[in-house]
């Protein structure tokens, strides 16, 4: 389970998160939706413990990020808005590299590396070197790598970023088999579609605050509008929000 408690971030006279509160719990997508520059990718980094709370807390099954990281980090699977592979290593390399830096075995991180590229259909990378990949298939690493280790717990940001349409139904029936597994996962995003196909409750951030959160259902109700591009403009308070 994943808890964001009053956390407050700035960056100068920037506020970028204030007092924003919500939980994603084990067995459920939850997504946290809001408009570019709302504070989603922040509050994300506050929570895998990149960037320290002004104020708050973020905890992870227990344990805080910021004072408790590496407690955090070992039940945590991330997957960043920059994958920051290295153009040298390969596929199946970088997957390797992860697996041993979580403490798995050689025997463990070459099970797992070559399960992974089986379930996220990189056979046909897998022993290319990384420079020159597409986003896509800098993305499909960067997940195989947030994944190795089989955490409980699992933080995407804009997963389906310059993925083709293929790969992003790919994409989303995983996201789906890892909360059906029992997994946290937590995702952020901007594009409602992705919401409908995969979420559970959502949480919608706004100008670095939570201005909404519920089922998508529960969200149509409180607007009373019949689609969730309605409510998310109504419920944020802008007609600047899809895209912005």
């Amino acid at each position: 389970m994943l808890e964001a408690q009053k956390l407050q971030k700035r960056f100068g006279k920037t506020v970028a998160v204030e007092d924003v509160s919500f939980t994603a719990r084990d067995g459920c997508v939850t997504a946290l939706l809001g408009p570019n520059g709302a504070g989603k990718t922040t509050s994300l980094r506050m929570l895998y413990g990149l960037l320290q709370p002004d104020a708050g807390q973020a905890v992870v099954d227990g344990a805080n990020a910021a004072a408790e990281p590496l407690a955090a980090q070992r039940r945590l699977g991330v997957l960043p808005d920059a994958p920051g592979l290295y153009g040298r290593l390969t596929a199946r390399e970088h997957l390797r590299y992860a697996a041993r830096l979580q403490g798995l075995s050689a025997r463990e991180a070459e099970t797992r590396a070559a399960a992974l590229i089986e379930r996220l259909d990189m056979g046909g990378i897998a022993d290319r070197r990384s420079a020159g990949f597409s986003q896509g298939e800098r993305r499909k690493v960067a997940l195989g790598r947030a994944l190795i280790h089989d955490p409980q717990n699992v933080v995407l940001d804009e997963p389906t970023n310059g993925l083709d349409v293929p790969s992003t139904r790919a994409m989303r029936k995983y996201v789906r088999s890892l909360a059906e597994a029992g997994k946290c996962v937590l995702f952020s995003t901007h594009i409602l579609q992705e919401v409908s196909a995969v979420c559970d409750r959502v949480v919608i951030i706004a100008r670095g605050r939570v201005v909404a959160e519920g089922t998508p259902d529960e969200l149509l109700a409180r607007t009373g509008q019949t689609n969730l591009e309605d409510a998310f403009v109504q419920l944020i308070g802008t007609e600047e929000g899809l895209g912005a």
